[in-house]
């Protein structure tokens, strides 16, 4: 296989999905070994360092790319292997910004309330016992959190030439904020422009479904992936994004309010399954009824994100696209 390593530059941070030229071309099928900065670019390094003070709203979520796939045109589906994510720091940091999280006011959320005060966290990282410290600031209380490493954003150009902050979640993936985005699951992805175009970042040494405070335990990451595509003859590219792990099919909708992301992500299961299956829409719809999972990803970002987790277990043995992520599996293991 192909391998690709790749450590950008401050300079060469995209902070957009879309609109940014490819820093490299890449064949499918590259085992790729990449490096991302932390959501605050490294600024927030001691419980001392306030968003207010340190951190510019316009450069937040610097992405790794965007990397252009040889081949890769609209309607085909970008697959994402996720080989290893380790963290590339011995620290993490969470913090407080003022009107950003699940429950304060904010700009979408307009409210007398004044903000909630400032308060940035340091988790220090034991890679022997791979855990993270949580220290309260306001009482003697610590705990150790066993790490979990995620990637909060995976995403490729929108369609129809659009540009979206890395902020944000949509259909073409992006700020998502999803657990289940971890090392060993593959990532489906709609190609909307040439090439792909995808980037990958927001490096978390964990967080809780629903990124309650807007922030996880955010940390720099060393990313190792394998890239593919599947052509739009093959099989028609998702609407929105797919994941597959070795015991779940899960699908992802962002929107606003929680009940349309929500909603998204359980139509889309209910057309995943009609085409493994071969089942109408109504009895996806029954089946989905009984035996999916809801988990939030995140109440917090510009569109909330929400999951539809469905068991392979309570399914016939069907492998979509072809097998594809026990392939990817296989070749991961041979690295």
């Amino acid at each position: 296989m192909a391998e690709l390593e790749f450590t950008p530059t401050p300079e060469q941070y995209a902070w957009t999905f879309g609109g940014v030229a490819p820093v490299r071309e890449v064949e499918p099928g590259t085992v790729m070994r990449l490096w991302c900065d932390d959501a605050f670019g490294g600024r927030i390094r001691a419980v001392t360092d306030l968003p207010s003070a340190v951190l510019d709203a316009r450069f937040l979520n610097p992405q790794t790319g965007p990397f252009a796939v040889r081949g890769a045109e609209p309607g085909d589906t970008l697959v994402l292997h996720l080989v290893d994510l380790t963290p590339a720091r011995e620290w993490g940091a969470s913090t407080l910004v003022p009107f950003f999280g699940g429950l304060t006011g904010t700009d979408r959320t307009a409210l007398l309330d004044d903000p909630l005060p400032e308060l940035t966290w340091i988790y220090e990282l034991d890679r022997a016992r791979n855990t993270v410290t949580f220290v309260a600031r306001r009482s003697d209380f610590s705990v150790d959190l066993p790490v979990a490493p995620m990637l909060g954003t995976v995403g490729v150009a929108p369609a129809a030439r659009e540009v979206r902050s890395s902020l944000t979640p949509d259909a073409f993936g992006g700020n998502m904020d999803t657990p289940e985005m971890r090392a060993g699951v593959t990532c489906y992805l709609p190609v909307n422009e040439p090439g792909a175009l995808f980037s990958v970042g927001d490096g978390h040494y964990r967080q809780g479904e629903g990124e309650s405070c807007g922030t996880a335990v955010e940390g720099a990451m060393d990313v190792t992936l394998i890239v593919e595509l599947v052509k739009a003859d093959v099989a028609p590219a998702p609407l929105w994004p797919r994941i597959e792990s070795d015991e779940e099919l899960i699908t992802v909708g962002s929107s606003r309010p929680l009940e349309d992301a929500w909603r998204i992500g359980q139509k889309e299961m209910i057309s995943w399954l009609g085409t493994l299956h071969g089942l109408d829409r109504l009895d996806a719809y029954e089946l989905l009824t009984q035996i999916s999972l809801a988990p939030l990803a995140n109440v917090v970002d510009t569109n909330y994100s929400a999951v539809t987790k469905v068991s392979k277990a309570f399914l016939p043995r069907v492998d979509p696209y072809g097998g594809l992520h026990a392939d990817l599996r296989a070749r991961a293991a041979s690295l």
